[in-house]
């Protein structure tokens, strides 16, 4: 069963939930005969996906999907053989050969009657693209490159080769978070469109929408609930909604401050405060089917507990951690806060160059017992 955020996904531009200005952009470059390399950024969960889904949608028509090419720099960056992954990727043909992605063509750019078009699968601009005027090659593939902020310097040039000489029928769309982390040779190639947080009463119709569309009655003042913990993340509102929803907890407001406290910075929290304690590893015995079992406590479980059970990623747990240190609920001293946030940037430089973040997270727990010693926080 699709999630309601893929049910639900829009299917026009004018259903994107952007200012009307971005709407307007990408229609008319998705419209022109000959697109520009796009970048689309803004903060997780605004529709940086949707939005180049629907660029190929009208770009390539129909067919998108069999030419629509998608990899997650997020996953490249510190595995091993990433480089060779990313290589490969753009180059189908094997690496000493001469075929790249980008240099492909497609008949589905030239004729596009061999495609019916159906309900299912409307233009999101409202109309099919014109045929590119007399002497301009028809753009036959897309090279998605998700998360581009993660690419890194030894992959980003490889791109700008591509880019400059053999895209001729070919366009790449990169999202990001951090469009700083893009080398200016890049940015510089392609059409710039940043996506703001969105706004608080959009969000609150489109949840009101999906409500109605799914038949949920919602308890007074659940929205306005989601709708502040979600912070203009609109994927991360109605994953909210669906869980409560299937959970059928949607008649109950408290269960929107349950899961907020299950599931953000209350674990991130307790596993500082254990740290700064002095209790990284800590073991106690359970009863598990009526046998005793040690099980891992302290602030290496709560991390475990957070990566396991919550699946949140590196990036998450560093934000969120961030959040804790700053937030002014430890009651922290200045001279020990900035100690814990240098660590904390230490950490984040590392887990870019590592294949194994909870070995980096270990790492900064023991850092910041160490810091708790010397601020006689740790309990001996």
């Amino acid at each position: 069963m699709p999630s309601w955020l893929e049910k639900h996904a829009p299917r026009r531009f004018d259903e994107l939930a952007f200012p009307e200005h971005i709407r307007n952009t990408l229609t008319t470059v998705s419209l022109s005969g000959s697109p520009p390399h796009l970048l689309i950024t803004g903060p997780p969960g605004v529709g940086k996906t949707a939005a180049w889904r629907l660029v190929a949608r009208q770009v390539l028509g129909l067919g998108w999907k069999s030419t629509t090419h998608i990899i997650q720099a997020r996953d490249l960056a510190g595995t091993t053989g990433a480089m060779k992954t990313f290589e490969e990727f753009l180059r189908p043909a094997g690496l000493r050969s001469k075929d790249t992605l980008t240099g492909r063509t497609s008949l589905d750019a030239f004729d596009r009657s061999m495609w019916v078009v159906s309900d299912d699968d409307p233009p999101p601009a409202g109309v099919e693209l014109i045929s590119p005027e007399k002497g301009i090659t028809p753009v036959s593939r897309l090279i998605i490159i998700e998360d581009a902020d993660h690419l890194g310097p030894k992959r980003q040039p490889y791109l700008r080769r591509m880019m400059e000489s053999e895209s001729t029928t070919s366009r790449f769309i990169f999202t990001a978070r951090a469009p700083s982390r893009i080398m200016d040779a890049l940015r510089s190639r392609s059409k710039h469109i940043r996506i703001p947080s969105t706004e608080s009463d959009r969000l609150e119709a489109i949840l009101k929408h999906i409500s109605a569309k799914e038949g949920v009655e919602l308890a007074e003042g659940i929205l306005g609930d989601i709708k502040y913990v979600s912070g203009g993340n609109l994927r991360k509102a109605l994953f909210i909604l669906e869980l409560l929803a299937k959970t059928g907890q949607v008649s109950d407001r408290a269960s929107v401050h349950k899961l907020v406290a299950a599931s953000t910075l209350q674990g991130g929290r307790l596993m500082v405060e254990m740290a700064l304690r002095g209790r990284i590893i800590e073991w106690r015995w359970e009863t598990v089917y009526g046998r005793q079992k040690k099980v891992l406590s302290g602030a290496l479980a709560e991390l475990d507990r957070l990566m396991g059970d919550f699946a949140l990623d590196a990036d998450d747990i560093v934000s969120q951690l961030h959040q804790v240190i700053t937030s002014g609920r430890l009651m922290l001293s200045p001279i020990l806060q900035d100690e814990l946030l240098t660590r904390l940037a230490e950490c984040d430089s590392r887990l870019s160059r590592s294949s194994y973040p909870r070995i980096q997270f270990e790492r900064f727990l023991h850092e910041v017992s160490e810091a708790g010693l010397r601020h006689g926080m740790v309990m001996l």
